[in-house]
């Protein structure tokens, strides 16, 4: 947040956030957040034009990406869809880069003078003090653009008191959220699942949260079992399209890992089906957790329908 400020970036001003699934994603979001600038995050996988469409129309005046991802072994070249993206982006003043490649790749990132920044350098010996920045209930938090299944994307804002509210509200309750808990959700960021059930509503209880970056089929397809066995994860949020690929790759992936940790299952995205509702709860949840099944889109923000 400090380096944000120092920067130029102030309360009301936008700022897109481009980045992999990196824990840095969600500090960028955090630190808008702190000192009252709107974030607006775009999915990584999108091309230099979305970007450029939603640069423009957010009216951001800085990035925040890597020089690059990884998405089943391959790497995304961010920092390059974002150079392509700002020929088109008079407003951006301001680059800062993570290094999430790291060595000689990143070597050959293209990196403007005075524009562009690492955030390594912007961070280190940076002072722990920066006092979050009081705004009214109304203020826009963010800014996220729908999926676009029924016409060009559309860009949702929401505000930070109704929106941090509902997110807090619907996390501790829904998911009967504890201290003890660890806490997986396997959406991204860059869509409102993260932004909602990453990023906001556990972080508001403290709750710990894990994050993985890249698809649950690489390197195997027993990644997500692996995570939640070694994590010992004890809430797992995904989706039902994720759980029938799931039950498409065979038992053998998930038997192949403990998964007695887990004591409540949740599911997102679009109705589930009840063969892979029964798979969900018996293969993964042992036969013993509950399933939230939940219901609610972009434009609401959270969770509005629920057992």
């Amino acid at each position: 947040a400090g380096a944000l400020r120092r920067l130029g970036v102030e309360r009301g001003d936008r700022v897109v956030i481009y980045m992999p699934m990196v824990p840095e994603a969600v500090f960028a979001m955090l630190a808008c957040a702190r000192i009252g600038a709107t974030h607006s995050v775009i999915f990584g996988g999108f091309s230099a034009e979305a970007i450029r469409d939603r640069i423009n129309d957010a009216g951001a005046i800085a990035v925040l990406t890597a020089d690059g991802g990884y998405r089943r072994g391959k790497v995304v070249p961010l920092k390059h869809n974002v150079d392509e993206a700002l020929h088109h982006c008079p407003g951006v003043k301001s680059v800062v880069v993570v290094s999430r490649l790291g060595g000689a790749v990143a070597g050959e990132i293209a990196m403007r003078p005075g524009r562009d920044h690492f955030w390594s350098d912007l961070v280190e010996n940076q002072s722990p003090d920066c006092p979050a920045v009081a705004v009214p209930a109304e203020h826009p938090l963010f800014i996220l653009y729908t999926s676009g299944t029924t016409g060009k994307p559309k860009g949702v804002v929401h505000s930070t008191g109704g929106y941090g509210t509902q997110v807090a509200f619907t996390t501790r309750h829904i998911f009967d959220l504890r201290d003890e808990d660890t806490y997986f959700c396997t959406a991204d960021v860059g869509w409102i699942t993260g932004h909602s059930y990453i990023a906001y509503g556990p972080l508001m209880h403290g709750a710990t949260v894990v994050m993985y970056e890249g698809a649950p089929d690489t390197p195997h397809k027993g990644r997500l079992w692996e995570i939640c066995d070694r994590w010992g994860a004890t809430i797992l949020y995904t989706a039902p399209t994720a759980i029938r690929s799931f039950m498409r790759w065979g038992n053998e992936w998930p038997g192949k890992y403990h998964l007695s940790t887990l004591r409540l299952l949740g599911t997102v995205g679009e109705p589930i089906n009840p063969e892979a509702w029964m798979w969900y709860h018996e293969k993964i949840g042992g036969g013993r957790c509950p399933i939230v099944d939940t219901w609610w889109q972009t434009e609401t923000g959270g969770v509005m329908i629920s057992p």
